[in-house]
């Protein structure tokens, strides 16, 4: 996926995350992280990103994340929505986005390995 313009999903909300998408001239993911909880969570909420934007097949991006304590389905849910924003999808890969909203929406007793 070619993220061709800036795009923004997400609130600074308790409890949410903003993300911030752009191209990028260089490869790689360029990531900036501010977050209350980095020095705990930093490590994680990077990770979370990089996995996410890998999935969607995302090569060269700068990415802004301004984290208010979001839960990591949330996380990956404002990542998913800003890169296809910026990518300027119309045909959404729902494959490349169902790996993790199963366990987001079951309650612990209900879940179970894939």
């Amino acid at each position: 996926m070619k993220i061709i313009k800036d795009a923004l999903a997400g609130t600074l909300e308790s409890s949410d995350v903003m993300i911030r998408i752009g191209p990028s001239s260089e490869p790689g993911i360029r990531l900036e992280l501010e977050s209350l909880v980095k020095q705990q969570f930093g490590a994680a909420i990077e990770q979370v990103v990089r996995e996410t934007l890998a999935k969607l097949g995302v090569e060269r991006a700068l990415v802004s994340v301004d984290d208010k304590g979001a839960l990591e389905c949330i996380l990956r849910a404002r990542v998913q929505a800003a890169a296809l924003r910026a990518a300027e999808q119309t045909e959404i890969q729902w494959s490349a986005l169902w790996d993790h909203v199963a366990v987001c929406c079951l309650s612990p007793a209900q879940m179970r390995p894939c």
